[in-house]
């Protein structure tokens, strides 16, 4: 855990949100600032900076980020409708908090 990093803060229970999914590796939640109709973030527990301090050995915690988002996608009802699955990486990339984290959004009508 990063001592400033909200969403280390969030994982932890310092910071109360609701939880659309919770499992020892992953955390899922509401943007609270969204960008569409379903904006959620999909958030390791463990501290990774961004997508440039991903190893090897974390392959499996992105396969896992992806495969909650489609989880998630489905469950939102916007799985047939389509969405996005997006990672900001450095500020010149629009990455704003730095905590490893993807955003599915979606839900637009046509």
């Amino acid at each position: 855990m990063e001592k400033d990093c909200i969403f280390c803060k969030i994982v932890n229970g310092e910071i109360p949100t609701t939880f659309l999914y919770k499992n020892d590796d992953l955390v899922i939640f509401r943007d609270i600032n969204p960008h569409a109709p379903v904006h959620i973030l999909i958030v390791p527990t463990r501290h990774i900076r961004s997508v440039n301090d991903l190893t090897g050995e974390d392959a499996k915690i992105v396969s896992d980020m992806i495969m909650a988002g489609k989880m998630m996608a489905e469950k939102e009802g916007i799985s047939k409708s389509g969405y996005k699955l997006l990672y900001n990486v450095e500020k010149g990339g629009g990455q704003v908090i730095f905590h490893l984290h993807m955003h599915l959004i979606g839900g637009w009508k046509k």
